[in-house]
């Protein structure tokens, strides 16, 4: 229920930022509903597949030690 509470407080408040935007012309909002090109596409799927894919190593209890070098175990 916290993360449901969370995502609609960023979701008002990104709605407000697009409207106050919007308002002093510095945001066209049509724009933002475009269909992206297919290299912006490409990216934005990368990123989501990159942040899902690390979610899911937490989630499945996959977390890699990550040691600095010349620590102890290096």
């Amino acid at each position: 229920m916290a993360l449901a509470t969370e995502t609609y407080v960023l979701k008002d408040r990104l709605a407000a930022l697009e409207w106050a935007l919007s308002e002093q012309n510095l945001l066209d909002v049509a724009a933002l509903a475009a269909e992206p090109s297919p290299e912006e596409t490409a990216a934005l799927t990368a990123d989501r597949d990159a942040f899902v894919a690390h979610l899911l190593d937490s989630l499945l209890g996959l977390e890699v030690s990550q040691s600095t070098a010349g620590s102890p175990g290096t």
